[in-house]
């Protein structure tokens, strides 16, 4: 009997269903409500460290920032488990083009050293991002209209109306955000933080991070360029 009823019973709704992500291409991430986001890499000072004249030109920098805006903005902080995997294949290249063995050695007794510091002493990685929003439907343009439960709930039960949106229209959105991106890493800048958007292989693996952190740090994102998608 319970055979049967395992058999006969129905795939429940998968998991993307419930995500606000519909698709992520052209270095932007379409949400199911059709509106679009941005996210910008931000760089950190250590503000502490500044003299006063220095700290009082970034507040003030700071609060000019703000008052430009015309849209909401998020800004997000990511701590990570460091990745040194590029940094240790780099030293293993070095170890074959060497010819002296004590080098070689040499190098092999630094990659453990390193190694091992880095698990002992557990060191994170601090991220910091901002998020850019544009909704086509808000004068504004910023997508701060609330939806509630009953909304999101809809969402999953109907299509996405990202799914409508035409190329025409995807690209006119495509350039407004083009335009507040500028916008943001120039006053983003006057604070002296460098600021670079995230191209679309780089948006995939930040959300996989966000939604698999534990999965992240065993399998690593393939390249976008070797991904094979069956429709």
């Amino acid at each position: 009997m319970q055979s049967k009823k395992l058999a006969g019973a129905k795939p429940g709704v998968p998991s993307q269903k419930f995500l606000d992500i519909a698709e992520i291409r052209d270095d932007l991430v379409i949400l199911r409500d059709g509106t679009i986001r941005s996210v910008l890499l931000v760089s950190s000072i250590n503000f502490a460290l500044k003299s006063i004249d220095e700290q009082n030109a970034i507040v003030q920098a700071y609060m000019q920032f703000l008052n430009a805006l015309e849209f909401p903005i998020q800004v997000s902080i990511q701590s990570r488990r460091m990745n040194i995997d590029s940094y240790m294949r780099q030293l293993d290249e070095n170890e074959k083009m060497l010819t002296n063995d004590l080098l070689k050695r040499q190098i092999r007794d630094y990659r453990d050293f390193v190694n091992q510091l880095i698990k002992l002493g557990d060191i994170m990685q601090k991220r910091f991002y901002v998020v850019v929003p544009y909704n086509p439907l808000d004068k504004s343009g910023g997508g701060s209209t609330q939806r509630g439960f009953f909304q999101r709930l809809g969402d999953v039960l109907s299509p996405t109306i990202a799914g409508k949106i035409s190329e025409e229209k995807f690209q006119k959105m495509k350039f407004e955000m083009g335009l507040r991106v500028n916008q943001m890493i120039g006053g983003l800048s006057s604070m002296s933080l460098n600021a670079v958007q995230l191209d679309t292989q780089s948006l995939i693996e930040l959300y996989y991070t966000v939604y698999n952190p534990q999965l992240f740090e065993t399998q690593r994102m393939t390249d976008l360029d070797r991904l094979q998608i069956e429709g």
